[in-house]
């Protein structure tokens, strides 16, 4: 097929031989199978702000750092050259993610360059070499389902293990590989520990796992992984080799709201008490 305007610099500096096919065109990009020497990958292009239907949010951006002050400014401004860094720092935190999460064991294609605006990536395939298919195209058995959830879970302890929540995690962004599921689309994600949405979108992510699956497993919709998962991590307790059992302890117990006035009450008094000794003094 002829090449793709964004993908003449790739090829122009060697980086791709041929564009072979488009694989697939999602809300942010449209990606595309190539080839490098005997190498068939694929490559991401995202697309535009204005063209894109999943618009960024603050509640994906907050906490990531930019190190540059000039660029943080610009994009707090949001001028012409604030937003162009925007858009990069968007697309760049895939590439982050990813080699992040690989390092990690995390069950990702495996990134190889991002150029030019362009990501390419390991090209995730089937047992029959195809280029492997979304979950929402499929139908599982219920013994697949519990499989392929349990193991889905995992992935989501490993990655907040290495401080990374998906954000954006559905059956629409994962693929079912050779060797099981394989989780994309990443530039949504968003580090735990710095982002004050990322525990509602951890119990998200998890749910939408929980909804797709529980079509083929019924019990699965009444798990509880995303709290319980989240409970631990918050405890420090969190790892690969904590048994997660969906279940988490409710607490039943009445607040006493009287002590909490008289809590209130007494740490109130105590500040006027501070404010007068500085007017004494």
């Amino acid at each position: 097929m002829k090449t793709p305007p964004r993908l003449l610099a790739l090829q122009e500096d060697g980086l791709i031989d041929e564009v072979t096919r488009q694989l697939m065109s999602g809300k942010e990009a449209t990606v595309f199978v190539v080839r490098s020497g005997d190498e068939v990958m694929c490559a991401k292009v995202y697309k535009e702000a204005n063209k894109r239907s999943f618009r960024q949010s603050v509640d994906y951006t907050e906490g990531r750092k930019v190190k540059n002050s000039r660029l943080a400014r610009a994009m707090n401004k949001g001028s012409k050259y604030g937003k162009q860094a925007q858009e990069e720092a968007w697309q760049s935190a895939e590439v982050d993610a990813l080699y992040r999460l690989a390092d990690a064991g995390v069950t990702v294609p495996k990134p190889y360059n991002f150029y030019e605006g362009v990501l390419l990536m390991e090209l995730v395939t089937d047992e029959h070499g195809h280029a492997a298919p979304r979950l929402n195209d499929l139908s599982f058995t219920a013994e697949e389902a519990r499989l392929h959830h349990n193991s889905l879970v995992t992935e989501v302890v490993r990655m907040l293990c290495a401080g990374i929540v998906h954000g954006d995690l559905s059956e629409f962004n994962i693929l079912l590989g050779e060797n099981g599921p394989v989780i994309i689309d990443l530039p949504q994600a968003v580090d735990a520990s710095s982002n004050n949405h990322a525990q509602a979108m951890l119990y998200r992510d998890v749910n939408n796992l929980a909804t797709f699956f529980g079509q083929f497993a019924p019990e699965l919709r009444n798990t509880q992984y995303g709290k319980e998962i989240w409970g631990l991590y918050a405890k420090g307790a969190l790892s690969l080799d904590v048994a997660l059992t969906g279940r988490t302890k409710e607490n039943h117990k009445a607040v006493d709201l009287n002590s909490i006035v008289h809590e209130i009450d007494a740490i109130r008094a105590q500040e006027e008490r501070r404010k007068q000794r500085m007017l004494d003094a």
